[in-house]
């Protein structure tokens, strides 16, 4: 088991290697607008995983998959010659899905940013349904009697008087 941290390296020096090799080296017409995205390594250093995503239509992306696929064997020995390290790890290209989830959240806020709209519209002219302080309020001759000190004190004591405690030393 190698460092994850050497891991976490590898795994980004194969995808500054591959992204550069993919734009220069890599002549099939296949190939759309590839982005490279992430790659992961495995612990043992064997597998890199690389993620992409393709600028286009179904197409241009089911054909960038057929080029990559082909392209494998030419990215491993560019990987293995820049690296430098003993065993080259195998490569497998996946596409990213990231982006389009993305998308889809951007698409329910939109939906949901033009449903508070609609709704700001609807509430412009409303009017409440009843009174507009639906709370309610003492009558002129409660409200004196409310606030008048309470005779038998906080206590219930008719003295008026709080109970208090004492301690004295026995």
């Amino acid at each position: 088991m190698a460092d994850p941290a050497r891991a976490r390296k590898l795994a980004v020096r194969i995808r500054q290697i591959v992204s550069a090799a993919i734009e220069s080296q890599i002549k099939d017409p296949r190939l759309g607008m590839v982005t490279v995205t992430d790659a992961r390594v495995t612990s043992d250093l064997r597998e890199a995983t690389v993620f992409y995503t393709v600028y286009g239509d179904d197409t241009q992306i089911a054909d960038s998959a057929k080029a990559l696929a082909s392209a494998t064997g030419v990215l491993r020995s560019t990987v293995g010659k820049q690296t430098g390290i003993k065993f080259v790890p195998s490569l497998a290209f996946v596409a990213d899905i990231v982006p389009d989830t993305a998308r889809e959240l951007e698409e329910a806020l939109e939906r949901a940013r033009h449903a508070d709209a609609e709704l700001a519209r609807a509430r412009e002219g409303a009017s409440y349904a009843g009174e507009a302080d639906p709370y309610r309020k003492p009558a002129d001759g409660e409200d004196d009697e409310e606030s008048a000190p309470d005779p038998a004190g906080p206590a219930g004591d008719p003295s008026g008087e709080d109970p208090v405690e004492s301690r004295s030393a026995r």
